[in-house]
């Protein structure tokens, strides 16, 4: 299989040690002030540095909730997820187009939520089959007509982007991902930045590299943006799920750094169809909900009634145009896999431009040629749940045992609507300091576009990196880590 290196032109053969030295010519060029500079560190001052940020992650709290695992004592587990010291490098150019097609492709995702919430022109067109998008869970019947500022629905998104060779061995980007609800991990990339910055200030003052410690400044431009007409002065908050949410770091940290109140839904009631805050000082009136609940335990009086998380009323609220949620509620069904193919065609159909960012090639399963084709390949293919997400419910075929395809062919005969499969990419590697030494690891992007008056984003995002050698597997729920990703300024 070709492999790619964001850091080498070509890796060397048999697992030997990379070649860090100034003179190596098979160093990419925005790489090779950096590259000089690694060859002259000791592995125990990296080490020491490595040591040193995990102590002060530890310190500073940011830890994310594991899921289902438990400690001796039975509690749930928080753990760090590990930073790595090398930096993922992206050239000026490279980024410009790459920002380009992430402003297309979020525009045309934002004038789709609108159109299937409204005229429905996209699927009278027949672009995209009706029932895939009015019999998917994730389309809410409650949003049909609901006016949004700046017909804007996904406020936050998070778009997961990875590079894989093409038959000339050349790194081509694809979006693997759109995540449109209650996209996590901003938080990590400023804190790596921040990291880097503490640990080597020296490396900025060689590397002209873009800022993105002015992101909640976005942030909050765009929230307070997207409040209702009649609120000049918007009251913004943040709404989570509370402490042992997987990403309350995050949560407190943003709500924190945009100086807004953090909130939990017994924090919240409605009355006369306003949205109030309960204060020392009082009740006040709440404009705009930056929120981190998933749309079920967003109201219990209309969607889960059992959920203690949300605000009885704030649907009401949200339809009579007296609040804004962001992101909207009924994002979820233009993120949905199934969903995930036809965001080419979106592109042109909105906007009459070809895609500039690539998707990969998606077989439909409900398709009765591309499940045949399926469950032909399984071993050579990855396999996901349309509602899947972190990871899990999913079939990557080359590592898989036969039980598990075995398994997983049962589960497809069975539903074959709920899964899509993907060729299995060979992600890009960047080297990646581990215990071992220095050595590369398959990686990710989310970059955090953000959709308020205009789009817009702070030049970089989240890299995660699969720790586990060959491991394709980034997800931080899954064992993955995180590098600072640096943006050239020329």
């Amino acid at each position: 299989m070709l492999k790619f290196d964001e850091m080498f032109s070509q890796l060397p053969e048999g697992g030997q040690p990379l070649n860090f030295t100034g003179g190596a010519q098979d160093l990419r060029q925005h790489y090779l002030a950096y590259a000089q500079w690694l060859a002259r560190q000791p592995q125990e001052v990296m080490r020491a540095r490595r040591e040193e940020a995990e102590m002060i992650f530890r310190r500073v709290g940011i830890t994310f909730a594991v899921y289902g695992a438990k400690d001796e004592d039975g509690a749930g587990t928080e753990r760090l997820i590990p930073f790595d010291l090398i930096p993922r490098i992206i050239p000026a150019g490279e980024w410009a187009e790459m920002e380009k097609g992430l402003v297309q492709r979020v525009t045309a995702l934002n004038r789709f939520l609108h159109d299937v919430y409204h005229e429905q022109e996209i699927l009278q067109a027949g672009v995209i089959p009706a029932e895939q998008v009015l019999n998917n869970m994730q389309y809410r019947q409650e949003m049909m007509g609901v006016y949004t500022p700046h017909r804007v629905y996904s406020h936050i998104a998070g778009i997961d982007i990875v590079r894989a060779p093409d038959a000339q061995g050349k790194g081509e980007y694809y979006v693997l991902e759109d995540n449109l609800r209650v996209p996590s991990g901003v938080s990590y990339m400023l804190e790596d930045r921040k990291m880097m910055m503490r640990l080597f200030p020296d490396l900025f003052s060689q590397h002209k590299v873009a800022p993105v410690m002015h992101y909640p400044d976005l942030l909050l431009e765009t929230l307070r943006a997207s409040a209702q007409p009649g609120a000049p002065d918007p009251t913004v908050v943040v709404l989570t799920p509370g402490m042992y949410n997987s990403a309350y770091f995050e949560h407190a940290f943003l709500a924190q750094q945009m100086g807004v109140e953090l909130v939990e839904g017994q924090d919240l009631f409605v009355k006369d169809r306003f949205v109030y805050m309960r204060t020392t000082r009082g009740p006040r009136r709440v404009d705009v909900i930056y929120r981190r609940v998933d749309d079920d335990f967003l109201d219990p009086s209309v969607f889960r009634p059992t959920s203690t998380l949300g605000c009885h009323g704030l649907v009401d609220a949200y339809r009579a145009g007296n609040v804004t949620i962001c992101n909207a509620i009924g994002t979820g069904v233009a993120d949905d896999k199934s969903i995930y193919p036809y965001v080419p065609k979106m592109i042109e159909f909105y906007l009459g431009e070809k895609p500039i960012l690539k998707n990969v090639p998606t077989h439909m399963c409900r398709q009765a040629d591309d499940l045949k084709y399926v469950l032909s390949n399984l071993k050579d293919l990855v396999v996901k749940e349309v509602h899947g997400a972190g990871g899990y419910g999913m079939l990557v075929g080359p590592a898989a045992t036969k039980q598990e395809i075995e398994d997983f062919r049962k589960a497809l005969e069975a539903n074959p609507s709920g899964y899509i499969a993907q060729p299995t990419l060979s992600l890009s590697s960047c080297p990646t300091f581990v215990e071992s030494g220095v050595a590369p690891r398959h990686i990710d992007l989310r970059p955090f576009v953000l959709s308020g008056k205009t789009v817009q984003m702070v030049p970089g995002g989240l890299t995660r990196v699969a720790l586990k050698e060959g491991s394709l597997v980034v997800n931080s729920s899954q064992g993955g880590g995180t590098k600072d990703t640096w943006i050239l300024e020329e």
